[in-house]
């Protein structure tokens, strides 16, 4: 007998015998009149325009039938699951209808149109996430510490002189040590040079003076010479370069705020009690024990 209540098969018998039980005695159950389903024209057409994006084709008119049909086995499930109570206590619903009432603000905020005045007003109020980088047009030519050791400076000093000697026109990837990176760089922002070689040899490249070739420059790797070609200042842009940009920063800031305050109106509406952490944590050693 024991083994039989172990059997996966008896739990799911028992447990649909529960249901029903619970069904057929909840209170007020029997002689109750049937409740209304009504399955509207509009959510008719809500499925046939699923339908027909899914399938790229409209449904057949039997293929349209199961679909109400469908919809309506939904509809008894989902209204006989709440009866018995079955929402409660249920993270995943929980989580669900958090985010279906979240929808509902946020339907309300993307429903304002910002002005060029607010958006301009929001790139002002925040010039550093709009910010157009620093950006760098340069030739590098590399020295291996390890291949040059104690003769590195020398060897820096006397390529330095012939480069200035060569002027721009100098091909930088036939000159100094074998690298990985590139030997050239065109308009790179500042962030990616610091990414490749290293914050340190990015501020460096700040400081230098277009036209000609000067270092020694360190980097992560080892030590480099530098033409810098061209260098393009960081600037906050207008809004004409970056509306598309400020405008989604603006909605999102504003769809957050907006949810903010409608949780924060209904919050309103309750009164909200926490137990200090150490009777909780009492509760779990007491559960221990």
């Amino acid at each position: 007998m024991k083994r039989l209540f172990k059997e996966p098969l008896v739990h799911f018998l028992l447990l649909g015998a529960a249901i029903f039980f619970a069904y057929n005695w909840l209170p007020n159950r029997r002689g109750a009149e049937p409740r209304k389903i009504v399955i509207t024209q509009g959510q008719i057409e809500q499925l046939a325009t699923g339908f027909a994006r899914t399938w790229q084709r409209p449904p057949t008119a039997e293929e349209l039938a199961g679909l109400v049909r469908d919809l309506v086995r939904e509809e008894v499930y989902y209204r006989e699951a709440r009866a018995l109570g079955l929402d409660k206590d249920d993270t995943v619903i929980r989580r669900r209808l958090r985010q279906k009432m979240e929808f509902v603000s946020d339907d309300i905020a993307a429903q304002v149109e910002p002005t060029d005045a607010d958006l301009t007003a929001y790139l002002q109020a925040r010039p550093d996430a709009f910010r157009v980088e620093q950006r760098f047009t340069f030739s590098q030519v590399y020295f291996n510490p390890e291949k040059h050791g104690e003769n590195m400076v020398h060897d820096v000093a006397q390529q330095l002189a012939e480069l200035n000697r060569i002027g721009g026109r100098a091909d930088a990837s036939a000159l100094g040590d074998s690298f990985l990176l590139e030997h050239e760089f065109a308009a790179a922002p500042r962030s990616e040079i610091a990414k490749q070689f290293g914050e340190k040899f990015a501020a460096s490249l700040g400081e230098l003076s277009p036209g000609r070739w000067q270092g020694p420059v360190e980097s992560g790797y080892g030590v480099h010479l530098v033409f810098v070609r061209e260098r393009t200042e960081g600037r906050v842009p207008v809004l004409a370069e970056v509306r598309d940009a400020v405008r989604r920063e603006w909605d999102n800031a504003r769809r957050l705020d907006a949810n903010d305050k409608f949780y924060q109106e209904l919050l309103k509406r309750y009164t909200v009690i926490i137990e200090p952490l150490e009777r909780v944590e009492a509760k779990k050693v007491a559960t221990i024990r």
